[in-house]
């Protein structure tokens, strides 16, 4: 007697780079000066990598490499309109031309997110000032979520997060990669730690379980982040976390197929259920960012 079977949920990677090859560089899409690539990054090599890992889609993050020049990754997302979307770089310059670009992005290229970047602001500047704060609201309208990208400590940022989330409580925040922190070695640590528990109270924010090379403090597979997934978990709940490779970074550190079965076995370890796994693996990101109802229902 046949049984019918639901569609497997979809694996969605919700961090990933990629840039042009040397050639399409040379040709096309050139690096910016002093950021050009020491990895290959180009759009098939991911390809290759996503059918392997047995993953679906991914949101393609702007990379450095190519700075505001989002051409590169706007042709990526023309190519593949069904398997990838795109973050972009919000650009804090002055003049606030960064608002009209982000806007258009948005509108009109396949952008569903954007990334702000605190070193980028101008010296001295932080992400609550004037274009900072019309970025943020302009994006809430859009419906597009806001990554951050705390890499030299969420303490840094903390004020500035806060203020951006009570102030604009309709735009969606993405902390990337657990907000940058590692398994708490100290009291200062472990405070940090909890202020990004604490981060949950806005209903608004959500976590990246991202670049686990970055974050942990031991090699592949990664397993002293078990008690931190934990109560990340019991913080946001499943349906507020989101997986992701950092490819092409991930590549040389454990390889990308492996990066995806390091989040398995820690979901495990962690004792996170099955339907909670489905919701960080894919879920999460569909509802948010890819927006099918299918899959999110």
């Amino acid at each position: 007697m046949a049984t019918a079977f639901s569609d497997p949920p979809k694996i969605i990677d919700s961090h990933l780079h990629v840039w042009a090859s040397p050639q399409q560089a040379a040709e096309k899409y050139p690096y910016f000066p002093g950021q050009e690539p020491t990895l290959p990054g180009h759009a098939e090599f991911l390809l290759e990598c996503m059918e392997q890992a047995g993953v679906d889609s991914a949101l393609i993050v702007q990379p450095i490499n190519h700075k505001f020049d989002h051409s590169y990754v706007t042709s990526v997302l023309k190519k593949y309109p069904s398997k990838f979307f795109g973050c972009c770089l919000a650009n804090p310059a002055e003049d606030g031309t960064g608002v009209k670009q982000m806007e258009s992005l948005i509108s009109e290229d396949g952008y569903r997110a954007v990334r702000f970047n605190p070193y980028l602001w101008p010296s001295g500047q932080l992400m609550t000032n004037e274009v900072g704060k019309a970025m943020f609201a302009k994006a809430g309208k859009l419906g597009a979520p806001v990554g951050f990208m705390c890499m030299k400590g969420l303490d840094l940022h903390l004020s500035e997060i806060e203020e951006l989330c009570t102030e604009f409580p309709s735009t969606v925040v993405l902390l990337d990669h657990l907000a940058f922190c590692k398994p708490p070695k100290n009291y200062e640590e472990e405070q940090v730690f909890s202020k990004l528990l604490n981060l949950s109270r806005f209903p608004q924010v959500y976590v990246k379980l991202s670049a686990l090379f970055r974050v942990s403090r031991c090699p592949y597979p990664y397993e002293d982040l078990s008690d931190i997934v934990t109560k990340v978990v019991s913080s946001y709940g499943a349906n507020r976390i989101m997986w992701g490779s950092d490819f092409p970074y991930v590549v040389p550190e454990c390889g990308y197929k492996e990066a995806k079965e390091a989040v398995w076995q820690l979901l495990q370890q962690a004792r996170i259920s099955s339907s909670e796994s489905e919701w960080i693996m894919g879920r999460t990101a569909n509802q948010i960012i890819f927006n099918h109802p299918s899959l999110s229902s």
